[in-house]
């Protein structure tokens, strides 16, 4: 087989697995036969990357929760790192959506800051390390109500790809690194 053919012949095969291990997640959904109160969280895994991070929206989706209540999110992770990480009125059918806002995403997970430039920009601007890697568990619970569900968000490092996204990001000025004070 000539090597052009070969070429393409392995090139197909890593697009049908790329598309296999994007379909391959299917995403957690809420129990409504449960009148307890639970949590999902979309994506259950994030990567660290800044790029990634601030790229990724992050939903907390509840059910079973008092109706006019409000819930707090808090993330709590390895090395006892405690996050807040969002709050969502409930609905008045027992459920809410609380999405991390960009600031949360950078100054709680990443641990960095916002700045903007000239023309009002906004760019991350790195002092210290990303909140550690590993299993967290997010602990929702009733600001009023004594109710409680929890559930686990996955963060891992970054990959290359993020790497180099961030690598890119620091050449265009988007990305500042800078020593904490």
């Amino acid at each position: 087989m000539p090597a052009q053919k070969r070429f393409g012949f392995w090139l197909m095969i890593f697009i049908y697995l790329i598309i296999i291990w994007g379909c391959s997640n299917t995403p957690k959904k809420l129990d409504r036969s449960v009148s307890r109160p639970q949590v999902i969280v979309h994506p259950e895994s994030i990567r660290l990357g800044v790029a990634k991070v601030m790229g990724t929206e992050i939903v907390f989706e509840g059910a079973g929760f008092k109706p006019g209540d409000s819930v707090l999110i808090i993330l709590m992770g390895p090395k006892e790192t405690k996050v807040i990480a969002a709050e969502a009125a409930i609905n008045p059918d027992g459920t809410f959506i609380a999405k991390v806002s960009k600031l949360t995403r950078a100054m709680e997970i990443l641990r960095a800051d916002i700045g903007f430039d000239e023309k009002f920009r906004d760019f991350i601007i790195i002092t210290q390390p990303p909140i550690p890697e590993g299993v967290y568990t997010a602990k929702v619970e009733g600001m009023l109500a004594k109710q409680a569900a929890e559930t686990k968000l996955t963060v891992k490092g970054p990959s290359v790809v993020d790497s180099i996204k961030d690598w890119l990001g620091s050449l265009t000025g988007k990305i500042q690194h800078k020593k904490a004070k």
